[in-house]
């Protein structure tokens, strides 16, 4: 689990990164926690700099060999462009699946 934290403060880190220089002075307007021991977790914020991030992590199978943590959640931010973008995303034992409009869509 710590691992897809990580990778998911990267990715939030990479769009705070890029936007202008308002997250120079950015603050906190709201952030709740929600700790759901071995089950879980939950956590949304939203800054002045038009950045919101929730997130939500949910224990499947507890207890047997296909245990596992399924994180699901969405960020949004507004680009150096003035775009608005959301990237929604689930991360399960099928692996990271990212949604968005602004990334390239495969064809089945």
């Amino acid at each position: 689990m710590a691992g897809l934290t990580l990778l998911f403060g990267l990715i939030l880190a990479s769009f705070c990164a890029c936007s202008s220089n308002a997250a120079d002075t950015a603050h906190i307007l709201r952030y709740d926690n929600e700790n759901l021991d071995t089950n879980g977790y939950a956590f949304s914020f939203e800054t002045s700099d038009g950045i919101s991030r929730e997130e939500r992590a949910t224990l499947k199978n507890p207890g047997t060999p296909e245990e596992a943590i399924a994180v699901q959640g969405s960020v949004n931010w507004v680009g150096p462009d003035g775009v608005h973008y959301k990237l929604n995303y689930l991360a399960d034992e099928n692996g990271f699946q990212a949604q968005g409009e602004h990334l390239p869509q495969v064809e089945h």
